[in-house]
């Protein structure tokens, strides 16, 4: 391990930590393109696990363990990074920022105990996403102790105080005394392009200034210009300190004149940061020219290592067929980890992510692997034993090996063959299973076949390793439309599954269009007549049919009623001429589209001894709903969906006029917690086929949704005709 003074990059060896007291799990989140991967590359270098820096867009970044990341510019996929300072172990979690890689960034936040939110201050307010603002209510509603990381203060569009006054606006509801900084920056001079860069910072606990305008830091006393600003926010950091600490008598102490030591300020902190009710903002920037770190690094991994909580604060239930219980963080105590996500190596196979809530993991041993429990989102349940092979740190590209991983701590095991995201390693005589974390909905269609006959064999099971590896995707074999269909977050993510598909299974897909599911059914009640007669030498056909076809309520299917009288079709063809109708009611009528809800009345016919048979009356059935199907008119039914749409208010009005231009009928609104509202609509599924991702567009990441099919109903004429059309010419 390294410290805060000194130490060396750690080279192939794994740092490693005997308590789950000397570790921090961290995940940085924020809006993609905010900069949490470079701040992550900026930590590792300040804490000497590395001598330089990466870059996503090189390959070259510690968290790029995909080649598409540094493809597409951004990371797609959580990653994990273990540095050490001041004796601790802190494995820093980056995770996407884009909101089609949710189900990686809640991932992460499921193997974190506290969260980085990095907002960047080139974006102004519009840097605090709506995306960002949902999860740090989410955080908040769980207890999540977060802190603020304000980044791009060099290109900002709005000044530290401005950002810093922003964020407690729109993340703390106003309030003054629970977000706020623990530093100021100190700008130099414009650059020639305009920017002006931190060249150092004032501590304001410290009541001092850092200037590393030089290269190294130089301490010193606030300048007169500095000292307003400086006194300013220093004294009401102090008071959000002291409204938050657990000594009643400090704020009296304090009011009276009473001059409150650092030691205790900093202790008082430290523990309102570590419960969750105090969020501190700090800065990053870029290394001055000769500097050797960028600036704000060594203040964050103080904070992580001095007032984020150890994993013995993060408590997680599981049960084991009797009532769930809270499992403790103790290496000695009953083992229990959960696979936060899987991947595939060329090389060694399947390596599973697990984070360790209790016990201790040890390589070359037998665990029960107990399914995710995400049977309501369509995935297969499993339990099963399997012997893990090594266990390894990871660290970039790079896997170093570990012996074991105790309780808290975050590590990659080998040849888990049907180990999946979300699944829960524990002992095989005692075995547990964590109650899954919370995974967005895909409803992203996308209809795939594959490219040719090579791709049709290695398909299925690609499919199923890839859905294995990514709980936000579904998978769906259509028996309706006979279609594949992933089901995804949005392009991105479609696209990076496609890629993966590609590139890591050897499979070429065709990407088709996403089909509804219609249906038709009789317009009235109408007549017809099959004559089946054919005479070829030998045995002819001979069957005649009459039937009377009228339409149903919906769900009623097809009914049959044979009304035969004087045995004008005898007894055995009638169930001839049912099967007939029955088959040409699936093969549709118009459109190929099956027939649905209608009443199918055989009143009578006409046979022949020796000519009438089986196939023929089959035939002659199916004549006959043809030709009463030309004489009443087919109506094409689409199939409907419920929707419920959460929004924030500010967008309520464009989504509205959104669903009524998507054909939708809204069935009522209602309030879904501050500033946010839920609307009730049935939406045709038709419409809603790129619904998420224009949802997104139209909301600027603030609203989601969820649907489900309720019903199929009667489509317009002049749709239905445009349908039918297409229908033909494909």
């Amino acid at each position: 391990m390294v410290d805060k003074t000194n130490g060396a990059p750690t080279g192939n060896s794994a740092m490693t930590a005997d308590r789950p007291e000397q570790i921090r799990n961290v995940a940085l989140v924020g809006h993609s393109g905010s900069g949490k991967t470079t701040l992550v590359e900026a930590m590792a270098l300040t804490a000497r696990a590395v001598n330089r820096a990466g870059r996503v867009e090189d390959g070259t970044s510690l968290s790029d363990y995909d080649e598409i990341e540094h493809r597409q510019h951004r990371s797609v996929q959580l990653s994990v990074v273990p540095v050490a300072w001041a004796g601790k172990k802190v494995n820093l979690l980056d995770t996407p920022g884009y909101a089609d890689f949710v189900g990686e960034l809640r991932a992460g936040l499921r193997a974190a105990d506290a969260a980085l939110f990095v907002i960047s201050a080139a974006e102004g307010a519009a840097g605090i996403a709506g995306t960002t603002r949902a999860l740090w209510e989410e955080c908040a509603a769980v207890g999540m102790p977060r802190a603020i990381v304000l980044t791009h203060l060099d290109t900002a569009r709005d000044e530290f105080d401005v950002m810093t006054e922003t964020c407690r606006n729109v993340l703390g509801g106003g309030s003054s005394e629970t977000i706020l900084p623990l530093h100021l920056p100190v700008y130099g001079p414009k650059n020639p392009d305009g920017h002006r860069p931190v060249t150092g910072m004032m501590e304001l606990l410290p009541h001092c200034v850092g200037d590393y305008s030089s290269g190294t830091e130089v301490r010193g006393e606030p300048t007169a210009e500095q000292l307003p600003a400086l006194e300013e926010a220093r004294n009401r950091l102090i008071e959000g300190i002291i409204a938050e600490s657990e000594d009643e008598t400090l704020m009296e102490r304090y009011l009276d004149g009473e001059e409150i030591s650092l030691a205790t300020l900093v202790t008082d902190l430290e523990r309102a940061v570590a419960r969750g009710s105090f969020h501190p903002v700090l800065f990053a920037a870029p290394a001055p020219e000769g500097a050797k770190q960028g600036l704000g690094t060594v203040e964050l991994l103080e904070l992580i290592t001095g007032g984020f909580p150890t994993p013995a604060e993060h408590t997680v239930i599981a049960a084991n067929g009797a009532e769930p219980h809270p499992l403790r963080c103790d290496p000695n105590g009953e083992l229990a980890a959960e696979i936060i996500r899987t991947a595939s190596d060329p090389y060694v196979g399947r390596v599973s992510l697990v984070r360790v809530f209790s016990g201790t993991l040890h390589a070359d041993t037998t665990v029960h692997i107990s399914g995710h429990g995400l049977e309501e989102q369509g995935r297969d349940g499993h339990e099963t034993d399997e012997r893990i092979g090594a266990i390894t740190a990871p660290f970039g590209k790079q896997q170093r090996p570990l012996g074991q991983a105790i309780a808290g701590d975050i590590a990659y095991v080998t040849k888990l063959a049907h180990a999946e995201t979300g699944d829960t390693l524990s002992s095989t005589d005692n075995p547990l299973r964590i109650e899954p974390w919370s995974m967005p909905d895909p409803l992203l269609p996308v209809a795939i076949r594959a490219h040719s006959k090579a791709d049709e064999d290695k398909l299925s099971q690609s499919l199923a390793r890839l859905a294995a590896e990514d709980p936000a995707l579904r998978l769906e074999h259509n028996g309706q439309t006979h279609q594949l269909v992933l089901w995804c977050l949005g392009e991105a993510h479609r696209e990076v599954a496609l890629e993966r598909l590609r590139t890591r299974f050897g499979v070429q897909v065709d990407v088709t269009d996403y089909a509804v599911a219609f249906r038709e059914t009789f317009a009235g009640k109408a007549t017809g007549r099959g004559r089946h007669v054919k005479q070829s030498g030998g045995h002819g056909q001979y069957a005649v049919c009459e039937i009377e076809v009228e339409p149903l309520p919906e769900g009623s299917g097809i009914e049959f009623v044979d009304k035969v009288v004087g045995g004008v079709v005898p007894r055995q063809f009638i169930p001839s001429v049912e099967k007939g109708v029955r088959a040409q009611a699936a093969r549709g009528l118009t459109a190929g589209y099956p027939l649905v809800d209608v009443r199918v009345t055989l009143f009578d016919g006409k046979a022949h001894s020796v000519d009438s048979s089986d196939a023929a009356f089959q035939t002659a059935g199916a004549l006959a709903l043809r030709e009463a199907a030309a004489a009443a008119g087919i109506r094409v039914l689409e199939p409907l969906a419920e929707v419920w749409v959460v929004i924030s208010d500010e967008y309520v009005g464009p989504v509205l006029s959104d669903l009524s231009s998507r054909r939708g009928r809204v069935l009522g609104t209602e309030p879904h917690g501050p500033g946010r509202t839920r609307i009730h609509a049935e939406v045709p599924e038709l419409e809603l086929s790129r619904y998420a991702i224009d949802l997104r567009s139209i909301s600027h990441g603030t609203g989601d949704f969820t649907r489900a099919y309720t019903r199929h109903e009667p489509m317009p004429n002049q749709l239905a005709t445009a349908v039918r059309g297409e229908k033909t010419r494909t």
